[in-house]
């Protein structure tokens, strides 16, 4: 009985999903409606859908795996995902919104020449989207293959799907309604969870802490158990701590709001809802530690990712009980609407970067009617999911929130240092970005292959996250090549508009 409860909670959010998409393609009419839900979103509403499109499979399965299997270590991952929005509320949100219109590199072309720096920067949206969208099927196909049996391979082309209907059909309107339930449901469900934890260790922290330590030893309340170098510690912290102002599904959120006054409000709502969900993530993480254990864990999933759903089976009276599957069964669908939510704004992010900045402004120059750029987003749109379906059953067993951490190290590479120093440095120019953004993507990209995720024991590099390496290059590359390049006196004057726009709003969308 619980396991057909569980199935009826699945098709319920599918059912839910496809009804706010339903009814936001009745509202999407035009590409402002498409790829920016018409700048219709309150601050309160576009915080939830940010916090909705960041809190993804990494958050919830990733991070309580981590914790559960490797302690502190894991804890760090939700450290850095949350300290990342410091640097999105100070440097990038208003003057994003002030400065772009649909896509990251609108900002960018704004005061570069247009066409090589927009197919720069859709180059690295499509990349980083890509990591990030892996990471989501592999959570996808775990979580489904768990409850309802059916094989990985199968709930891995059901995500795919869904995510490119959302996506085709309703667009961002669709996208952030999604988002935002999402948001509600994940933390609800984490806090039920976080309740029972609670029960059954008396309220007490401490006593959590203490079986932690007793059972597993107290090197699981320290540092280096996962990562055992601190060099490798201090990498993946600079790619989840830079990345996030990099992220192209997150900064493209704050076009929804209707000025920057409300782009900079979404990040505090956001951050609120992120901050308390990662603290209360960390003591799921270590419920399921003690209370299901790391060999049951890994046995399920040797990722670590199934640690959520195990802890409410476990929770509710294990395997067999009524109340146990079906509250395993809850926190599997939670996990299913976390999934479905995040690739949506992910394929959004990656089909507006073809559609709007290749297809529009760099193969057809700003000249095309919208009805063939719409066409051009949902084409793109159904590549990316086939794409993204096939390297998500390549991927199967790996941890989510590793992989969504390298997604990070590319953000923080190739976008972060052309973002930063477009906004604030008049003498960056066209070469910079370009070299900047492509040195921190190949970077980061071939310091992966050769990395121990790839090659194992064999590695040519030996860490696990290249951002230590990659970031610098980025920033270099970028300033070096302007300054040994010929300034862009033709643009500027765009830059002392761009910085006018970007602090006032005036000329904004």
């Amino acid at each position: 009985m619980a396991h057909v409860l569980g199935i009826l909670l699945f098709l319920g959010i599918i059912f839910l999903t496809l009804y706010i998409t339903y009814w936001a393609a009745q509202r999407v009419r035009s590409t402002s409606e498409f790829y920016a839900a018409g700048r219709s979103l309150t601050s309160w509403q576009n915080g939830l859908a940010i916090a909705g499109d960041y809190l993804s499979a990494a958050s919830f399965l990733g991070i309580a795996g981590l914790v559960a299997l490797h302690g502190y270590d894991g804890f760090l991952y939700a450290i850095g995902f949350l300290m990342g929005y410091v640097v999105v509320l100070y440097l990038v949100a208003e003057p994003l919104r002030n400065s772009g219109k649909f896509t990251v590199a609108d900002m960018l072309a704004f005061r570069l020449n247009a066409r090589p720096v927009r197919s720069a920067a859709a180059l690295v949206t499509i990349t980083i989207s890509t990591f990030y969208l892996v990471a989501q099927m592999v959570g996808a196909g775990s979580i489904i293959q768990l409850l309802i049996g059916i094989p990985y391979e199968w709930a891995v082309f059901i995500v795919g799907v869904l995510m490119v209907l959302y996506v085709v059909f309703g667009g961002m309107l669709a996208t952030s309604w999604v988002q935002i339930v999402k948001a509600v449901l994940l933390l609800t469900g984490t806090i039920l969870l976080v309740l029972f934890v609670g029960f059954a260790f008396r309220f007490n922290p401490s006593e959590l802490f203490r079986q932690v330590a007793e059972q597993y030893g107290p090197q699981y309340l320290n540092p280096g158990v996962l990562y055992k170098n601190p060099i490798d510690l201090l990498s993946l912290g600079l790619a989840l701590v830079l990345g996030t102002a990099g992220l192209p599904h997150i900064l493209i959120r704050f076009y929804t709001v209707p000025t920057a006054q409300d782009a900079r409000k979404s990040v505090l709502w956001a951050m609120g809802v992120i901050g308390v969900f990662y603290l209360l993530i960390t003591y799921v993480g270590f419920g399921a530690m003690v209370l299901v254990g790391p060999e049951q864990i890994k046995a399920a999933d040797k990722g670590g990712n199934m640690a959520a759903p195990l802890l409410a089976l476990v929770l509710g009276g294990g395997q067999g009980s009524f109340a146990g599957e079906l509250f395993m069964s809850a926190i599997a669908a939670v996990s299913f609407a976390t999934i479905v939510a995040v690739v949506a704004g992910l394929v959004i992010a990656a089909s507006g970067a073809f559609a709007h900045d290749i297809y529009t402004n760099v193969i057809r120059g700003g000249k095309v009617d919208e009805r063939k750029q719409f066409l051009a987003a949902r084409y793109t749109a159904l590549a990316i999911g086939g794409l993204s379906i096939l390297i998500g059953i390549a991927a199967k067993g790996q941890n989510v929130a590793h992989l969504v951490g390298l997604a990070f190290a590319v953000a923080a590479s190739a976008n972060l240092p052309a973002i930063l120093l477009s906004l604030y440095w008049k003498r960056f120019n066209t070469a910079g970005a370009l070299a900047g953004m492509l040195a921190g993507l190949a970077t980061a990209l071939g310091l992966v292959l050769v990395g121990p995720n790839v090659m194992g024991k064999g590695a040519l590099f030996p860490l696990s996250n290249p951002a230590i390496v990659s970031i610098p290059v980025g920033f270099l590359a970028s300033v070096l090549v302007s300054l040994a390049t010929r300034p862009e006196t033709e643009y500027s004057a765009r830059y002392d508009e761009l910085v006018f726009r970007a602090n006032t709003g005036v000329g904004a969308e």
